[in-house]
């Protein structure tokens, strides 16, 4: 039987070629698989994001008599979450960071405190949700609601698959999975994460702040 050819996201990084200065992967790019996977996989989803926040600028007006728009947005408390959600990006750097020095616990301490703040922020956002229906603004209430539940909902469910990953981390470190030597995977999740921190900086400035500027 042929054996699999898949990525395997725990394998130990490979030794380092001394002659290009870095990790020598048998690819074509000269990068792991799995990290390749990643950037596609973040590639494909700026065209997602792309194609949402162009919807949300097409809509972001309410017509006249549907419903209430951007005059329900509470600024200082979703500034106080974003600012949650960009300091979880410094955890994660340090949680890449400890596993790269072998600091096992570190990493672990690192990647929960990753993954609370991610908690954090999520529960702010169905908080404002929330606050949002109550105030007569459903999914279905006008094309902004629609438009902004969809955007900052995908938003939400990416943090959220973030999270999961994290603690699958911290689960594998347990389970002696997790070491130096596969240092590569916590990498990957953090390319992940980052890309989720950055997305919600775009979407925290056209979606909140633009309505209040102009």
């Amino acid at each position: 039987m042929a054996s699999s050819t898949a990525p395997d996201l725990f394998a130990p990084m490979p030794d380092l070629d001394v002659a290009h200065g870095g990790p020598g992967y048998p690819t074509n790019t000269g990068i792991s698989n799995t990290k390749l996977a990643m950037w596609l996989f973040l590639g494909s989803d700026c065209l997602l994001f792309g194609g949402l926040i162009t919807t949300f600028l097409l809509y972001k007006d309410p017509l006249p008599g549907t419903g209430p728009g951007t005059d329900l947005f509470d600024i200082p408390f979703t500034s106080v979450s974003s600012f949650v959600l960009l300091m979880s990006s410094l955890t994660m750097v340090l949680a890449v960071a400890a596993i790269e020095k072998g600091d096992l616990r570190g990493n672990r301490i690192w990647l929960a405190a990753t993954a609370g703040l991610g908690a954090i922020f999520i529960s702010g956002q169905i908080y404002e949700f929330n606050a949002f229906y109550e105030e007569g603004l459903g999914y279905t209430t006008n094309r902004f609601s629609s438009a902004f539940y969809t955007l900052t909902g995908f938003h939400g469910v990416h943090v959220t698959a973030g999270i999961i990953m994290l603690l699958s981390l911290v689960w594998f470190s347990f389970r002696g999975m997790l070491n130096q030597e596969r240092a590569e995977a916590v990498e990957t999740v953090g390319l992940y994460w980052h890309f989720v921190d950055v997305v919600w900086i775009v979407i925290f400035a056209i979606v909140y702040l633009i309505p209040v500027a102009s």
